[in-house]
């Protein structure tokens, strides 16, 4: 039998339990495999924020518990759905965040998942690699390209650019030939987010935001900025968008109060808008785009997941703990035996 991961309440780390697929309840695993479905042989599994908000019950999507959890895995197919094409038993494939985490959580020896969410997995990528991708290059793409429309010679200010979607940010936003301004806590991490792509990075424990940015950008400002921090730095942000400009807002890491910035959006002519990755997820057509802009950019090198630090399976609980202490910089990834 294979093991999954499951949480019967909401909580730390010690929450997560394994079990064997026999002891899941049926609301949650049909018996038979969808006929959209397929059902893969896990061989590693990317670790999200929105795995560990999902477990403690501040996530977006509310879990039933008992409920699996994960949206990101790589592996071989082993079975398909009657209805499923373009995919056969063997292929190696990724998969894409679904907009069910507790139905189709990927925390496990096997995950079962409908068909439209499974990618196949590039050569030049490993097991490891692939499990890392989607979720901060769709986050990233629809963020920067769908909502934002950044463009080549834009400046984008990236905030909490040493996430894993801080930096796939950076290398979208390099790869269009725009120009990433990135923060980041402390000066602990500068040295690496820039290493890693950056033009510019901003401790913002150490230098004065809005300084930093009037040295970098000046008169001209910020086409867009990537926000994922919120609270009272979105004013000083506003201050520094150049008229047109366009803030999206994807975190609030700050539990401050975000306020809308509207004496500047009126003399701007700015605009802030929320965004979440089920936009394009949800969507399709949207889905589709962005699968052949990170396929493209994934198989041509602009795009390649930075990973922070592999666990075992057996170790998922230290893994999420180690993905709560915020010491990454990228992806924290667990392989499966």
């Amino acid at each position: 039998m294979a093991r999954i991961v499951r949480f019967h309440s909401l909580g730390g780390p010690e929450v997560l339990q394994f079990h064997e697929e026999s002891e899941q309840e049926q609301e949650y695993e049909p018996a038979a495999l969808g006929a959209d479905e397929v059902r893969i042989r896990v061989k590693a599994i990317g670790l999200n924020r929105a795995g560990v908000m999902f477990r403690r019950g501040s996530y977006i999507e509310k879990a039933r518990l008992p409920s699996r959890l994960g949206y990101e895995a790589a592996g071989l197919i082993e079975a398909i759905g009657t209805g499923v094409t373009g995919l056969k038993e063997g292929d190696a494939v990724s998969v894409i965040p679904t907009t069910d985490m507790g139905r189709y959580g990927t925390y496990g020896e096997t995950a079962v998942v409908p068909a439209r969410f499974v990618a196949l997995k590039p050569e030049s990528l490993s097991f490891e690699h692939a499990a890392s991708a989607w979720m901060q290059y769709i986050t990233a793409y629809g963020g920067l390209i769908a909502a934002g429309g950044l463009r080549a010679g834009d400046h984008v200010l990236i905030t909490a650019a040493s996430s894993s979607v801080g930096l796939a940010a950076i290398q979208i936003a390099l790869s269009v030939g725009a120009i990433p301004i990135a923060t980041t806590l402390d000066m602990a991490k500068k040295d690496a987010v820039l290493a890693l792509g950056a033009a510019h990075v901003i401790a913002t424990r150490n230098e004065n935001l809005a300084e930093a940015l009037q040295r970098i950008v000046g008169t001209n400002g910020l086409q867009l900025a990537f926000d994922a921090v919120g609270g009272p730095q979105v004013e000083v942000i506003a201050e520094a968008m150049a008229p047109g400009g366009v803030i999206v807002s994807h975190g609030m890491l700050d539990s401050a109060p975000t306020l809308f910035p509207l004496r500047l959006a009126l003399r701007k002519s700015l605009t802030m808008r929320g965004y979440v990755f089920t936009e394009i997820v949800g969507n399709p057509e949207k889905l589709e785009a962005a699968k052949r802009f990170i396929l493209e950019g994934l198989s041509s090198g602009a795009l390649r997941p930075v990973i922070d630090k592999t666990f075992n399976f057996d170790d998922i609980v230290v893994a999420h703990r180690y993905l709560e202490s915020n010491q990454q910089i990228g992806k924290v990834v667990v392989t499966v035996p």
